[in-house]
C-alpha cells in the first residue's frame, strides 16, 4: 500500500545527480537532523478518537523531544507542547529517575513520556522531574508540581479526578479540581518503597509501574517493595569529574530478591486491604490488572523458577483470591501483556503450550472457550480488541519471521486471521481503545519508518509522519548507495532454520575479497534479522570496505518455543555453535577474505563475542566485546535463572559459560574490551575480573572505558560516536593491517 511508491522514489534517487553519492561519515550519523528522518514515537490515539499524539525530536536537536498532535480529519501536524518552553533541560535527574530511564532504554531528553486520561480531557506531561497538565478544552498548560524531588511514574486517573505519582519512595495523589496533594503511603525510605517496580521488574519483566487505578477512580492497588534482604553491591560510579560509590541493591542469580506485597487503598476512606499473595514470598508479581467493572483485581503470580504462571482473581474488598488459570512449562514461561479482560466477563490470554505463542479465550472462571489463533507461527502481541465486533487485533509474523503485519481475528467465532496491513516489511501498531482504528509505523530496507493512522479495515486515514525518502530527506545525500540487505537461511546442527542477512560494501566489486564483520547479539528476547530500515550506524563499516553479517541463532525471539528454549541451562553453547555455522558460511563466500573475519557485540553480544573468540579453531581474527556478562552468577535473578537456573542447581552450566575458563584459547591482541564505568546493569566487575585474569595470564588485549556511561553507551549522544570510531579503528588495524 505504501511500499511501492517509496521503492520508486528510492529508484529515482539512485538514478539522479551524483551529488547524492556522498560518503556517510561517523560524525554525520550522530549529528542533527537525524538520518532516519522525522519519526513519531510514543504514538497514542485520544480517547475521543479525534486526534493522534506523539513525541518528535527537534529538527536542530533530535535527542530533545516535544509533544506533537495531528487531527484525524486532516491538516498539518502541529506541536502541542514545546519542551523548551517549560524547561531548560539542564536539571540533574535523581539517581532513581536515571536508573528508571536506563531500565526503559530512554536516552532522549525533553518530553520522554506522557499520558491521556481515559475521558480525553487532559494530557499529563512529566518533564525533568516535575509535572505539567495540558487541558484539552482550552489548551492551557499548568505546572502541577515544583519540588526538590522527582515525581516519577505519573498518571491521570481513569476518570480524570486525580493525578498520581511516586516521589521519594512514596505514592501521592493530587486532585485535579484543586486541593493539596495527599500521601497514600508515608513509610517509604531506605530499602522500603511504595508504588514502585523493583529492579528486575523493570529490567527483565517489562513492568515499569507499581500501582494501578481502578476504572472508577475509587481504588488504587499498589506494591510495597522491601529490598532489605537484597545484596548491596557497592558500585563505583566513575565519571569525568571523579568517582562516587553507589550502594546498589542488586539481586544476583541465586541470591534473595526484593519482597513484593500488594495492597488496595480506598481513596475516600483511606482503608487499606492487603492482597493475599500467599505464604511463599519468593515469587514475582508479574502483572496487575483491573476488570472492566472494577470489581476484580487480577494478579499474575510467577514462581521463582519461572516454570509456573498463575492468574489469580482477587476481591479488592477482602484481599482474598482464587486461581483461575495456571500455565506451566518444563523450561520457562515468558511474560507478556496479552491478558485482556473483556466487558462480558471473559478474557483473552496467550500461551506457548501448542509449541507457538497463540491467543486463547477463557470464561471468568478460567474455563477454555476457544483457541483463537493457531498455526506454526507465533503471535507477536495482542495489540488491542474491538469489542463491538468481537475481534482481537494482533501483530504476527505468519509468512516469515523477517516480516511483521497487523491482523484481526474473531474471538467469538475464531477462523483464519485477516491481514490489515500489506506484506513486505515490519509493522508496529497502536490500537485505539474502541473501534479498532490504529496508528502504525512501517519500515522496510528501502523505507525509513513511516507512521500513519488507519481505520479498522486497514485503510490509511492520514499520515502522521510520512517521512518520505525524497530529495529533502536527511538521508538523501547518501540514498544513491542505500545498502539493501541480502537475506538467506542456513541449517543449525539440529536442522532448525537460521535466518541471516548480509550487507555488502559501498561500491561493491564481486571480483574483490573483503574483510567481514559479524554483528552479533545472540541472546533471548531479541531478533536482529528483519526486513526493516537498517541501522545507519552500520553504514560506516560498508563505507570502509567491510561486509557486515548478522544471523539469528537458536534462542532468539519470534520463533517456536522449541527454537527459543534450545539454550535452556546451557547459554554459551548452541547459540555459539549457530554463529560459527554462519561464520563458516561467510568465510566461504567468494567475495569474503576468510582470513579477515571480525566479530562485535554489546551486552549479550559482548558475551557472544568473547565466546566466539575463544571457540576451538575460531575463524575470527579480532573481536570487540562491549559490556559483556563474563560470569552469569554476577547477573540478575529473573533473567539469569530463567535460562540457567540457580548457580547451585547448574554448576556445570555456569562454569562452562564463564569466560575465564576459556582464556587460554584467546589469541593475543585479538580482543577490544569496552565498558561504561557507571554501568548498573552489567556491573563493571564483569570486565574488571576479565582484565585481571588476562593480565595474570599475560595475554595482551585492548580496553576502552567510558566514564559516566551506563549500559547503553553505543546509543549515547555523547559517547556513541566515540564507540563507533573506536570499533572502526580497531578493525582497520586488526583486519586490514592499517
Amino acid at each position: 500500500m505504501i511500499r511501492p511508491s517509496l521503492l520508486a522514489i528510492a529508484a529515482c534517487l539512485a538514478l539522479s545527480s551524483p551529488v547524492l553519492a556522498e560518503k556517510l561519515t561517523p560524525e554525520r550519523i550522530f549529528a542533527d537532523p537525524s538520518l532516519n528522518g522525522p519519526t513519531a514515537k510514543g504514538v497514542k490515539l485520544s480517547p475521543d478518537g479525534k486526534r493522534v499524539t506523539y513525541l518528535k525530536g527537534k529538527a536542530e536537536a533530535a535527542n530533545v523531544q516535544d509533544l506533537w498532535a495531528a487531527d484525524v480529519k486532516g491538516g498539518e501536524p502541529y506541536r502541542l507542547i514545546d519542551s523548551a518552553a517549560l524547561s531548560s533541560g539542564a536539571k540533574e535527574l535523581s539517581e532513581a529517575e536515571k536508573a528508571r530511564r536506563e531500565r526503559a532504554r530512554v536516552s532522549a531528553r525533553g518530553i520522554v513520556e506522557y499520558s491521556w486520561d481515559e475521558q480525553g480531557r487532559f494530557i499529563l506531561v512529566p518533564l525533568d522531574g516535575d509535572l505539567y497538565l495540558d487541558t484539552i478544552a482550552d489548551g492551557k498548560v499548568t505546572r502541577l508540581t515544583d519540588t526538590p524531588g522527582d515525581e516519577v511514574d505519573a498518571k491521570v486517573s481513569p476518570l480524570g479526578g486525580y493525578v498520581s505519582y511516586v516521589r521519594d519512595q512514596n505514592l501521592y495523589i493530587k486532585p485535579l479540581n484543586g486541593g493539596a496533594e495527599k500521601a497514600l503511603t508515608t513509610e517509604g525510605k531506605d530499602a522500603l518503597s511504595f508504588g514502585t517496580s523493583e529492579f528486575v521488574a523493570q529490567e527483565e519483566m517489562d513492568r515499569f509501574t507499581g500501582y494501578w487505578w481502578s476504572p472508577d477512580d475509587r481504588l488504587v492497588a499498589y506494591t510495597r517493595v522491601d529490598e532489605s534482604g537484597v545484596d548491596i553491591i557497592p558500585r563505583a560510579d566513575i565519571g569525568p569529574g571523579g568517582a562516587t560509590v553507589v550502594e546498589q541493591r542488586y539481586p544476583r542469580a541465586g541470591r534473595p530478591n526484593a519482597v513484593v506485597d500488594l495492597f488496595v487503598q480506598d481513596i475516600a476512606t483511606g482503608k487499606t486491604i492487603q492482597i493475599e499473595l500467599g505464604a511463599n514470598k519468593d515469587i514475582y508479581v508479574a502483572r496487575v490488572d483491573w476488570s472492566k467493572n472494577g470489581k476484580t483485581l487480577y494478579v499474575q503470580r510467577q514462581s521463582r523458577d519461572q516454570k509456573t504462571l498463575e492468574l489469580i482473581a482477587y476481591d479488592p474488598a477482602t484481599g482474598k483470591g482464587r486461581t483461575i488459570l495456571t500455565d506451566t512449562d518444563a523450561h520457562w514461561i515468558e511474560l507478556n501483556d496479552d491478558f485482556k479482560p473483556l466487558e462480558d466477563g471473559t478474557f483473552l490470554w496467550s500461551s506457548e503450550k501448542s509449541g507457538y505463542k497463540h491467543l486463547y479465550r477463557y470464561d471468568g472462571d478460567g474455563k477454555l472457550l476457544a483457541q483463537v489463533t493457531k498455526g506454526e507461527w507465533p503471535v507477536g502481541e495482542l495489540e488491542g480488541v474491538d469489542e463491538a465486533r468481537k475481534v482481537a487485533i494482533f501483530s504476527a509474523s505468519i509468512d516469515t519471521p523477517l516480516e511483521r503485519r497487523v491482523y484481526e481475528v474473531s474471538y467469538a467465532k475464531p477462523g483464519a486471521p485477516k491481514a490489515l496491513t500489506p506484506a513486505g516489511g515490519w509493522w508496529t501498531p497502536k490500537v485505539a481503545e474502541h473501534g479498532g482504528a490504529f496508528a502504525a509505523s512501517y519500515s522496510d530496507p528501502r523505507t525509513p519508518t513511516q507512521t500513519a493512522l488507519y481505520d479498522n479495515t486497514g485503510k490509511r486515514v492520514r499520515w502522521i509522519e510520512e517521512n518520505r525518502l525524497d530529495a529533502s530527506h536527511p538521508y538523501a545525500p547518501y540514498a544513491a548507495t542505500l545498502p539493501v540487505p541480502e537475506y538467506g537461511t542456513l541449517k543449525a546442527a539440529d536442522g532448525e532454520t537460521l535466518h541471516y542477512e548480509i550487507l555488502k560494501p559501498i561500491d561493491f566489486d564481486p571480483s574483490k575479497k573483503y574483510p567481514a564483520i559479524v554483528s552479533v547479539y545472540g541472546g533471548p528476547h531479541a531478533q536482529k534479522v528483519t526486513r526493516s530500515w537498517q541501522r545507519v550506524a552500520d553504514r560506516p563499516y560498508l563505507e570502509a570496505g567491510y561486509v557486515v553479517f548478522m544471523l539469528d541463532n537458536r534462542g532468539s525471539a519470534n520463533r517456536s518455543a522449541k527454537f527459543k528454549r534450545a539454550l535452556d541451562r546451557r547459554m554459551g553453547t548452541v547459540e555459539v555453535d549457530d554463529q560459527l555455522v554462519g561464520a563458516r558460511f561467510l568465510a566461504g563466500l567468494p567475495y569474503v577474505d576468510a582470513d579477515k573475519l571480525g566479530v562485535m557485540g554489546w551486552s549479550y553480544g559482548g558475551f557472544m563475542t568473547l565466546m566466539l573468540l575463544t571457540a576451538p579453531d575460531t575463524p575470527f581474527k579480532a573481536g570487540a566485546a562491549g559490556a559483556p556478562p563474563t560470569e552469569w552468577g554476577l547477573y540478575d535473578t529473573h533473567y539469569t535463572e530463567q535460562f540457567m537456573g540457580k548457580p547451585e542447581e547448574n554448576k556445570e552450566g555456569y562454569a562452562r559459560s564463564d569466560i575465564l575458563n576459556r582464556l587460554d584459547a584467546l589469541k593475543p591482541g585479538s580482543l577490544l574490551l569496552l565498558h561504561g564505568m557507571a554501568d548498573d546493569n552489567v556491573i563493571f566487575e564483569n570486565s574488571t575480573r576479565l582484565m585481571a585474569a588476562l593480565q595474570k595470564k599475560a595475554i595482551p588485549f585492548e580496553t576502552m572505558l567510558y566514564p559516566g556511561e551506563r549500559h547503553s553507551a553505543p546509543g549515547s549522544k555523547t559517547k556513541g560516536l566515540h564507540v563507533l570510531k573506536t570499533h572502526l579503528e580497531f578493525f582497520d588495524r586488526k583486519l586490514k593491517g592499517q
